[in-house]
Protein backbone atom coordinates (compact mmCIF):
# COMPACT_ATOMS: atom_id res chain seq x y z
CA UNK A 1 0.00 0.00 0.00
CA UNK A 2 1.17 3.02 -1.21
CA UNK A 3 1.04 7.00 -0.13
CA UNK A 4 -1.03 7.41 -2.37
CA UNK A 5 -2.61 4.69 -3.90
CA UNK A 6 -4.35 1.90 -2.73
CA UNK A 7 -5.62 -1.77 -3.74
CA UNK A 8 -7.85 -0.13 -6.25
CA UNK A 9 -5.71 3.44 -6.94
CA UNK A 10 -5.79 6.55 -6.13
CA UNK A 11 -8.81 7.42 -4.35
CA UNK A 12 -10.51 10.25 -1.70
CA UNK A 13 -12.96 12.94 -1.29
CA UNK A 14 -12.37 15.18 -4.66
CA UNK A 15 -10.50 18.33 -3.86
CA UNK A 16 -9.62 17.62 -0.34
CA UNK A 17 -7.57 14.20 -0.75
CA UNK A 18 -7.64 13.87 -4.49
CA UNK A 19 -7.13 17.31 -6.24
CA UNK A 20 -6.61 18.31 -9.47
CA UNK A 21 -3.21 19.01 -9.03
CA UNK A 22 -2.56 15.45 -8.32
CA UNK A 23 -4.32 14.27 -11.68
CA UNK A 24 -2.23 16.68 -13.45
CA UNK A 25 1.04 15.06 -11.90
CA UNK A 26 -0.28 12.11 -12.85
CA UNK A 27 -1.07 12.72 -16.04
CA UNK A 28 2.54 14.54 -16.46
CA UNK A 29 4.71 11.36 -15.08
CA UNK A 30 2.35 9.04 -17.06
CA UNK A 31 2.62 10.35 -20.31
CA UNK A 32 6.23 11.16 -19.58
CA UNK A 33 7.10 7.43 -18.82
CA UNK A 34 5.33 5.75 -21.61
CA UNK A 35 6.53 7.90 -23.87
CA UNK A 36 10.72 7.29 -23.50
CA UNK A 37 10.67 5.60 -26.29
CA UNK A 38 7.64 6.38 -28.67
CA UNK A 39 4.58 8.97 -28.43
CA UNK A 40 2.40 6.98 -25.69
CA UNK A 41 -1.40 6.35 -26.67
CA UNK A 42 -3.52 6.33 -23.22
CA UNK A 43 -7.07 5.62 -23.29
CA UNK A 44 -9.19 7.04 -20.57
CA UNK A 45 -12.73 6.71 -19.28
CA UNK A 46 -14.96 7.98 -16.21
CA UNK A 47 -18.03 7.41 -14.32
CA UNK A 48 -20.72 10.04 -13.94
CA UNK A 49 -19.37 11.57 -11.04
CA UNK A 50 -19.47 15.65 -10.97
CA UNK A 51 -15.86 15.72 -10.66
CA UNK A 52 -14.83 13.21 -13.03
CA UNK A 53 -15.19 15.66 -15.76
CA UNK A 54 -12.51 17.99 -13.87
CA UNK A 55 -10.10 15.10 -13.48
CA UNK A 56 -10.59 14.00 -16.93
CA UNK A 57 -9.30 17.01 -18.01
CA UNK A 58 -6.56 17.71 -15.73
CA UNK A 59 -4.80 14.24 -16.86
CA UNK A 60 -5.66 14.97 -20.40
CA UNK A 61 -3.51 18.20 -19.38
CA UNK A 62 -0.93 16.79 -17.99
CA UNK A 63 -0.55 13.34 -20.39
CA UNK A 64 -0.50 15.99 -23.93
CA UNK A 65 2.04 18.27 -21.52
CA UNK A 66 4.37 15.27 -21.18
CA UNK A 67 3.81 13.90 -25.06
CA UNK A 68 1.01 11.58 -25.08
CA UNK A 69 -1.57 11.06 -27.21
CA UNK A 70 -5.29 10.46 -25.40
CA UNK A 71 -7.92 8.84 -26.46
CA UNK A 72 -11.43 9.63 -24.53
CA UNK A 73 -13.99 6.82 -24.28
CA UNK A 74 -16.27 9.62 -22.33
CA UNK A 75 -18.84 7.79 -19.58
CA UNK A 76 -17.88 4.12 -19.68
CA UNK A 77 -16.97 1.19 -17.19
CA UNK A 78 -13.76 0.08 -15.78
CA UNK A 79 -13.58 -3.31 -17.60
CA UNK A 80 -14.24 -1.47 -21.26
CA UNK A 81 -11.11 0.89 -20.50
CA UNK A 82 -9.18 -2.47 -19.45
CA UNK A 83 -10.52 -4.16 -23.20
CA UNK A 84 -9.66 -1.33 -25.49
CA UNK A 85 -6.44 -1.20 -23.52
CA UNK A 86 -5.60 -5.08 -24.35
CA UNK A 87 -6.97 -5.02 -27.94
CA UNK A 88 -6.11 -1.87 -29.35
CA UNK A 89 -2.82 -1.41 -28.45
CA UNK A 90 -2.62 1.43 -25.87
CA UNK A 91 0.02 1.75 -23.58
CA UNK A 92 -1.68 2.31 -20.37
CA UNK A 93 -5.77 2.84 -19.90
CA UNK A 94 -6.90 5.30 -16.84
CA UNK A 95 -10.58 4.75 -15.02
CA UNK A 96 -11.54 7.97 -13.10
CA UNK A 97 -13.89 6.25 -10.79
CA UNK A 98 -14.60 5.54 -6.90
CA UNK A 99 -16.44 2.56 -7.66
CA UNK A 100 -19.64 2.38 -5.36
CA UNK A 101 -18.14 5.24 -3.09
CA UNK A 102 -20.57 8.36 -2.87
CA UNK A 103 -20.30 10.69 -5.80
CA UNK A 104 -18.03 13.63 -3.74
CA UNK A 105 -15.73 11.07 -3.56
CA UNK A 106 -13.32 9.90 -6.86
CA UNK A 107 -10.05 7.92 -7.96
CA UNK A 108 -8.11 7.28 -10.46
CA UNK A 109 -7.20 3.65 -11.74
CA UNK A 110 -4.53 3.15 -14.07
CA UNK A 111 -4.21 -0.18 -16.32
CA UNK A 112 -1.15 -1.32 -17.46
CA UNK A 113 -0.77 -2.39 -21.55
CA UNK A 114 -2.34 -6.08 -20.84
CA UNK A 115 -5.61 -4.59 -19.08
CA UNK A 116 -4.37 -5.04 -15.61
CA UNK A 117 -3.70 -3.05 -12.25
CA UNK A 118 -0.30 -1.32 -12.88
CA UNK A 119 2.77 -2.52 -11.13
CA UNK A 120 3.34 -1.59 -7.77
CA UNK A 121 7.03 -0.11 -8.75
CA UNK A 122 5.28 1.77 -11.16
CA UNK A 123 3.12 3.20 -8.43
CA UNK A 124 5.39 4.39 -6.71
CA UNK A 125 7.43 6.44 -9.29
CA UNK A 126 4.28 8.30 -9.44
CA UNK A 127 4.09 8.71 -6.35
CA UNK A 128 7.52 10.22 -5.41
CA UNK A 129 7.11 12.32 -8.67
CA UNK A 130 4.05 13.85 -7.03
CA UNK A 131 5.64 14.39 -3.92
CA UNK A 132 8.82 16.77 -5.89
CA UNK A 133 11.53 13.78 -6.18
CA UNK A 134 11.33 13.72 -10.08
CA UNK A 135 11.93 16.42 -12.72
CA UNK A 136 10.06 15.67 -15.70
CA UNK A 137 10.79 17.85 -19.51
CA UNK A 138 7.63 19.56 -21.14
CA UNK A 139 7.08 18.62 -24.55
CA UNK A 140 7.28 21.14 -26.97
CA UNK A 141 6.40 22.00 -30.68
CA UNK A 142 5.20 18.95 -32.38
CA UNK A 143 6.30 16.65 -29.50
CA UNK A 144 3.20 17.88 -27.63
CA UNK A 145 0.44 15.38 -27.46
CA UNK A 146 -3.00 15.80 -28.76
CA UNK A 147 -6.70 14.42 -27.86
CA UNK A 148 -8.94 11.91 -29.76
CA UNK A 149 -12.82 11.31 -29.24
CA UNK A 150 -12.81 7.95 -29.30
CA UNK A 151 -16.52 6.51 -28.51
CA UNK A 152 -16.00 4.08 -30.66
CA UNK A 153 -13.71 2.59 -28.19
CA UNK A 154 -16.58 1.68 -25.85
CA UNK A 155 -19.16 0.53 -28.81
CA UNK A 156 -16.68 -1.91 -29.72
CA UNK A 157 -16.39 -3.37 -26.38
CA UNK A 158 -20.61 -3.60 -26.39
CA UNK A 159 -20.30 -5.34 -29.41
CA UNK A 160 -17.84 -7.97 -27.60
CA UNK A 161 -20.53 -8.49 -24.55
CA UNK A 162 -22.40 -9.44 -27.08
CA UNK A 163 -20.47 -11.84 -28.75
CA UNK A 164 -20.32 -13.73 -25.89
CA UNK A 165 -23.61 -14.92 -24.93
CA UNK A 166 -24.23 -18.48 -26.10
CA UNK A 167 -28.08 -18.24 -26.88
CA UNK A 168 -30.72 -15.72 -27.07
CA UNK A 169 -32.35 -14.03 -23.77
CA UNK A 170 -36.08 -13.56 -25.94
CA UNK A 171 -38.82 -13.67 -23.53
CA UNK A 172 -36.65 -13.55 -20.40
CA UNK A 173 -37.63 -10.17 -18.89
CA UNK A 174 -34.60 -8.82 -17.10
CA UNK A 175 -34.34 -6.03 -14.47
CA UNK A 176 -30.66 -4.02 -14.11
CA UNK A 177 -30.10 -1.41 -11.60
CA UNK A 178 -27.65 0.95 -12.88
CA UNK A 179 -26.75 2.74 -10.18
CA UNK A 180 -26.99 5.64 -11.92
CA UNK A 181 -23.22 5.31 -13.06
CA UNK A 182 -21.17 3.96 -15.55
CA UNK A 183 -23.46 0.82 -16.15
CA UNK A 184 -26.24 3.69 -17.65
CA UNK A 185 -24.48 4.23 -21.21
CA UNK A 186 -23.84 0.26 -21.46
CA UNK A 187 -26.21 -2.06 -19.66
CA UNK A 188 -29.67 -1.99 -21.52
CA UNK A 189 -28.06 -1.50 -25.22
CA UNK A 190 -26.55 -5.38 -24.64
CA UNK A 191 -29.59 -6.93 -23.00
CA UNK A 192 -31.66 -5.55 -25.44
CA UNK A 193 -29.79 -6.52 -28.31
CA UNK A 194 -30.03 -9.91 -27.03
CA UNK A 195 -33.63 -10.17 -26.74
CA UNK A 196 -34.48 -9.62 -23.00
CA UNK A 197 -37.28 -7.78 -22.28
CA UNK A 198 -35.45 -5.22 -20.01
CA UNK A 199 -36.88 -3.21 -17.65
CA UNK A 200 -34.25 -0.59 -15.74
CA UNK A 201 -34.01 1.68 -12.81
CA UNK A 202 -31.45 4.00 -11.65
CA UNK A 203 -29.74 4.83 -15.75
CA UNK A 204 -30.40 8.78 -14.92
CA UNK A 205 -27.21 10.10 -13.33
CA UNK A 206 -27.30 14.10 -12.80
CA UNK A 207 -23.69 13.90 -11.17
CA UNK A 208 -24.41 13.64 -7.52
CA UNK A 209 -27.23 10.23 -7.50
CA UNK A 210 -24.41 7.68 -8.67
CA UNK A 211 -24.53 5.37 -6.29
CA UNK A 212 -27.53 7.22 -3.93
CA UNK A 213 -29.57 4.15 -2.46
CA UNK A 214 -29.37 2.28 -5.49
CA UNK A 215 -27.04 -0.57 -7.26
CA UNK A 216 -24.93 -3.58 -5.86
CA UNK A 217 -24.49 -1.70 -2.62
CA UNK A 218 -28.21 -0.85 -2.34
CA UNK A 219 -29.86 -4.26 -3.20
CA UNK A 220 -32.69 -3.75 -1.41
CA UNK A 221 -34.20 -1.85 -4.25
CA UNK A 222 -33.91 -4.03 -7.26
CA UNK A 223 -35.22 -7.24 -4.99
CA UNK A 224 -38.24 -5.38 -4.81
CA UNK A 225 -38.25 -4.28 -8.42
CA UNK A 226 -37.77 -8.07 -9.10
CA UNK A 227 -40.80 -8.78 -7.50
CA UNK A 228 -43.29 -6.40 -7.99
CA UNK A 229 -42.67 -7.20 -11.55
CA UNK A 230 -42.21 -10.70 -11.66
CA UNK A 231 -38.97 -10.48 -13.10
CA UNK A 232 -36.71 -13.32 -13.88
CA UNK A 233 -33.68 -12.53 -12.95
CA UNK A 234 -32.28 -9.14 -11.45
CA UNK A 235 -28.88 -7.53 -11.67
CA UNK A 236 -27.11 -4.68 -9.50
CA UNK A 237 -24.07 -2.67 -10.75
CA UNK A 238 -21.84 -0.50 -8.83
CA UNK A 239 -20.42 3.08 -10.02
CA UNK A 240 -17.87 1.74 -12.44
CA UNK A 241 -20.06 -1.48 -13.36
CA UNK A 242 -16.79 -3.62 -12.25
CA UNK A 243 -19.21 -5.74 -10.29
CA UNK A 244 -22.63 -7.32 -9.91
CA UNK A 245 -25.05 -8.35 -7.39
CA UNK A 246 -27.85 -10.61 -8.59
CA UNK A 247 -31.29 -11.27 -7.54
CA UNK A 248 -33.35 -14.29 -8.31
CA UNK A 249 -36.65 -14.96 -9.70
CA UNK A 250 -37.73 -14.72 -5.60
CA UNK A 251 -36.21 -11.85 -4.99
CA UNK A 252 -33.47 -13.23 -3.08
CA UNK A 253 -30.03 -12.09 -3.59
CA UNK A 254 -26.98 -13.71 -4.78
CA UNK A 255 -23.81 -12.43 -3.75
CA UNK A 256 -20.23 -12.39 -5.06
CA UNK A 257 -19.67 -16.23 -3.61
CA UNK A 258 -22.80 -17.20 -4.45
CA UNK A 259 -22.30 -16.49 -8.38
CA UNK A 260 -18.58 -18.44 -7.99
CA UNK A 261 -20.93 -21.09 -7.24
CA UNK A 262 -23.34 -21.22 -9.90
CA UNK A 263 -20.63 -20.31 -12.33
CA UNK A 264 -18.15 -23.01 -10.90
CA UNK A 265 -20.84 -25.67 -10.75
CA UNK A 266 -21.89 -25.07 -14.17
CA UNK A 267 -18.12 -24.22 -16.11
CA UNK A 268 -17.04 -27.42 -14.12
CA UNK A 269 -19.84 -29.54 -15.66
CA UNK A 270 -19.17 -28.30 -19.14
CA UNK A 271 -15.27 -29.09 -18.76
CA UNK A 272 -14.74 -25.18 -18.59
CA UNK A 273 -13.00 -24.79 -15.31
CA UNK A 274 -9.50 -24.94 -15.15
CA UNK A 275 -7.96 -27.09 -12.34
CA UNK A 276 -11.36 -27.25 -11.25
CA UNK A 277 -10.52 -24.22 -8.96
CA UNK A 278 -12.21 -21.20 -7.92
CA UNK A 279 -9.86 -18.12 -6.29
CA UNK A 280 -11.70 -16.72 -3.83
CA UNK A 281 -10.78 -13.85 -1.03
CA UNK A 282 -10.38 -14.71 3.11
CA UNK A 283 -13.87 -13.19 3.25
CA UNK A 284 -15.69 -15.76 1.43
CA UNK A 285 -18.08 -17.33 3.60
CA UNK A 286 -17.35 -20.62 4.87
CA UNK A 287 -20.71 -21.99 3.57
CA UNK A 288 -19.00 -21.40 -0.06
CA UNK A 289 -16.12 -23.51 0.54
CA UNK A 290 -18.20 -26.71 2.06
CA UNK A 291 -20.58 -26.75 -0.99
CA UNK A 292 -17.49 -26.30 -3.31
CA UNK A 293 -15.87 -29.73 -1.02
CA UNK A 294 -19.48 -31.55 -2.03
CA UNK A 295 -18.66 -30.66 -5.81
CA UNK A 296 -15.03 -31.64 -5.41
CA UNK A 297 -14.13 -28.18 -6.42
CA UNK A 298 -10.89 -27.11 -5.21
CA UNK A 299 -10.29 -23.14 -3.91
CA UNK A 300 -7.58 -20.62 -3.45
CA UNK A 301 -7.83 -18.20 -1.07
CA UNK A 302 -6.18 -14.41 -1.42
CA UNK A 303 -6.28 -11.38 0.70
CA UNK A 304 -9.14 -8.82 0.05
CA UNK A 305 -8.95 -7.05 -2.94
CA UNK A 306 -9.89 -8.14 -7.00
CA UNK A 307 -6.01 -7.25 -7.67
CA UNK A 308 -4.56 -10.16 -5.81
CA UNK A 309 -7.40 -12.65 -7.39
CA UNK A 310 -6.25 -11.55 -10.74
CA UNK A 311 -2.70 -12.16 -9.39
CA UNK A 312 -3.27 -15.27 -8.27
CA UNK A 313 -4.89 -16.05 -11.42
CA UNK A 314 -2.85 -15.02 -13.89
CA UNK A 315 -0.41 -16.54 -12.14
CA UNK A 316 -1.81 -19.81 -11.66
CA UNK A 317 -3.74 -20.24 -15.05
CA UNK A 318 -6.73 -20.70 -13.19
CA UNK A 319 -10.54 -18.82 -15.21
CA UNK A 320 -12.73 -18.10 -12.26
CA UNK A 321 -11.99 -15.85 -8.97
CA UNK A 322 -13.78 -13.27 -7.32
CA UNK A 323 -14.87 -11.33 -4.40
CA UNK A 324 -18.40 -11.82 -2.13
CA UNK A 325 -18.54 -8.15 -2.65
CA UNK A 326 -19.46 -9.14 -6.68
CA UNK A 327 -16.00 -8.43 -8.06
CA UNK A 328 -15.82 -11.72 -10.34
CA UNK A 329 -13.56 -12.11 -12.83
CA UNK A 330 -13.64 -14.56 -15.89
CA UNK A 331 -10.30 -14.64 -17.56
CA UNK A 332 -11.08 -16.24 -20.84
CA UNK A 333 -12.79 -13.13 -21.43
CA UNK A 334 -11.70 -10.45 -19.38
CA UNK A 335 -8.65 -9.08 -17.31
CA UNK A 336 -10.70 -7.02 -14.36
CA UNK A 337 -14.06 -7.80 -12.29
CA UNK A 338 -16.83 -6.86 -15.23
CA UNK A 339 -20.08 -6.79 -13.71
CA UNK A 340 -22.08 -6.70 -16.90
CA UNK A 341 -20.06 -9.84 -18.27
CA UNK A 342 -20.96 -11.39 -14.86
CA UNK A 343 -24.50 -11.00 -15.60
CA UNK A 344 -24.15 -12.82 -19.29
CA UNK A 345 -22.54 -15.51 -17.74
CA UNK A 346 -24.79 -16.42 -15.50
CA UNK A 347 -27.51 -15.89 -18.01
CA UNK A 348 -25.75 -18.60 -19.66
CA UNK A 349 -26.28 -20.83 -16.82
CA UNK A 350 -29.74 -20.47 -16.40
CA UNK A 351 -30.68 -20.68 -20.33
CA UNK A 352 -28.28 -23.78 -20.73
CA UNK A 353 -29.88 -25.74 -17.79
CA UNK A 354 -32.90 -24.45 -18.12
CA UNK A 355 -33.49 -23.33 -14.94
CA UNK A 356 -33.22 -20.45 -12.49
CA UNK A 357 -31.17 -18.21 -10.33
CA UNK A 358 -33.20 -19.49 -7.23
CA UNK A 359 -32.74 -23.26 -7.95
CA UNK A 360 -28.93 -23.29 -9.79
CA UNK A 361 -28.19 -21.86 -5.96
CA UNK A 362 -30.49 -23.83 -4.09
CA UNK A 363 -27.66 -26.50 -2.55
CA UNK A 364 -25.31 -23.43 -1.06
CA UNK A 365 -25.56 -23.17 2.20
CA UNK A 366 -24.43 -20.08 3.37
CA UNK A 367 -23.26 -19.70 7.11
CA UNK A 368 -24.76 -17.19 9.25
CA UNK A 369 -21.98 -14.32 9.50
CA UNK A 370 -21.01 -11.27 12.32
CA UNK A 371 -18.64 -8.39 11.28
CA UNK A 372 -17.38 -5.69 14.05
CA UNK A 373 -15.06 -3.02 13.32
CA UNK A 374 -12.98 -2.63 16.89
CA UNK A 375 -11.56 0.97 16.96
CA UNK A 376 -7.88 0.45 18.53
CA UNK A 377 -4.64 2.81 19.28
CA UNK A 378 -2.52 0.22 17.73
CA UNK A 379 -3.85 -2.07 15.74
CA UNK A 380 -0.91 -4.75 15.32
CA UNK A 381 -0.10 -4.35 18.74
CA UNK A 382 -3.45 -5.39 19.75
CA UNK A 383 -4.03 -8.17 16.87
CA UNK A 384 -0.41 -9.31 17.91
CA UNK A 385 -1.31 -9.61 21.96
CA UNK A 386 -1.33 -12.89 23.56
CA UNK A 387 -4.36 -12.90 25.08
CA UNK A 388 -6.51 -11.73 22.05
CA UNK A 389 -4.23 -14.67 20.16
CA UNK A 390 -5.63 -17.08 22.82
CA UNK A 391 -8.65 -16.31 23.13
CA UNK A 392 -9.10 -16.55 18.78
CA UNK A 393 -7.56 -20.02 19.33
CA UNK A 394 -10.48 -20.94 21.58
CA UNK A 395 -12.98 -19.33 19.62
CA UNK A 396 -11.36 -21.71 16.47
CA UNK A 397 -11.19 -25.01 18.57
CA UNK A 398 -14.81 -24.31 20.01
CA UNK A 399 -16.38 -24.28 16.18
CA UNK A 400 -14.16 -26.67 14.51
CA UNK A 401 -14.93 -27.69 11.00
CA UNK A 402 -18.67 -26.06 11.76
CA UNK A 403 -17.94 -21.93 11.16
CA UNK A 404 -14.53 -20.17 11.05
CA UNK A 405 -12.90 -16.93 12.57
CA UNK A 406 -11.20 -14.25 10.88
CA UNK A 407 -9.43 -11.43 12.86
CA UNK A 408 -7.36 -8.73 10.70
CA UNK A 409 -6.34 -4.97 11.06
CA UNK A 410 -7.85 -2.61 8.27
CA UNK A 411 -5.10 -1.57 5.48
CA UNK A 412 -6.03 2.17 5.76
CA UNK A 413 -7.82 2.92 9.77
CA UNK A 414 -7.09 1.89 12.92
CA UNK A 415 -9.59 -1.17 13.20
CA UNK A 416 -9.08 -4.66 13.92
CA UNK A 417 -11.82 -6.60 12.44
CA UNK A 418 -13.72 -9.45 13.69
CA UNK A 419 -15.61 -11.92 11.86
CA UNK A 420 -17.49 -15.25 12.60
CA UNK A 421 -19.25 -17.64 11.09
CA UNK A 422 -21.07 -20.27 13.08
CA UNK A 423 -24.17 -22.36 12.81
CA UNK A 424 -26.49 -19.90 14.51
CA UNK A 425 -27.14 -15.61 14.37
CA UNK A 426 -25.97 -16.26 18.52
CA UNK A 427 -23.12 -17.90 17.94
CA UNK A 428 -21.94 -15.92 15.88
CA UNK A 429 -22.47 -13.24 18.62
CA UNK A 430 -21.05 -15.05 21.20
CA UNK A 431 -17.50 -15.34 19.74
CA UNK A 432 -17.45 -11.75 18.43
CA UNK A 433 -18.41 -10.70 21.79
CA UNK A 434 -15.22 -13.00 23.22
CA UNK A 435 -12.74 -11.38 20.74
CA UNK A 436 -13.75 -7.94 21.04
CA UNK A 437 -13.53 -8.48 24.88
CA UNK A 438 -10.13 -9.06 24.96
CA UNK A 439 -9.14 -6.37 22.22
CA UNK A 440 -10.86 -3.87 24.59
CA UNK A 441 -8.32 -4.88 27.27
CA UNK A 442 -5.22 -5.03 25.67
CA UNK A 443 -3.53 -1.89 27.34
CA UNK A 444 -1.36 0.24 24.30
Amino acid sequence: MGKYFGTDGFRGEANKVLTVEHAYKVGRFIGWFYSREHRAKVVIGKDTRRSSYMFEYALVSGLTASGADVYLLHVTTTPSVAYVVRTEDFDCGIMISASHNPFYDNGIKILNGTGQKLEAEIEEKIENYIDGGQDIPLAVREDIGRTVDYAVGRNRYIGYLISIATRSFKEKKVGLDCSNGSASSIAKNVFDALGAKTYVINDNPDGTNINKDCGSTHIEKLQAYVKENNLDVGFAYDGDADRCIAVDENGEIVDGDAIMYICGSYMKECGQLKGDTIVTTVMSNFGLYKSLDALQIKYEKTAVGDKYVCENMMTNGFCLGGEQSGHIIFSKHATTGDGILTSLKLMEAMLEKKSTLGILKRELKILPQLLVNVRVKDKEAVINAPSVKQAAQKVTDELGSNGRLLLRTSGTEPLVRVMVEAESDELCKMYVEMITEEINKVEV
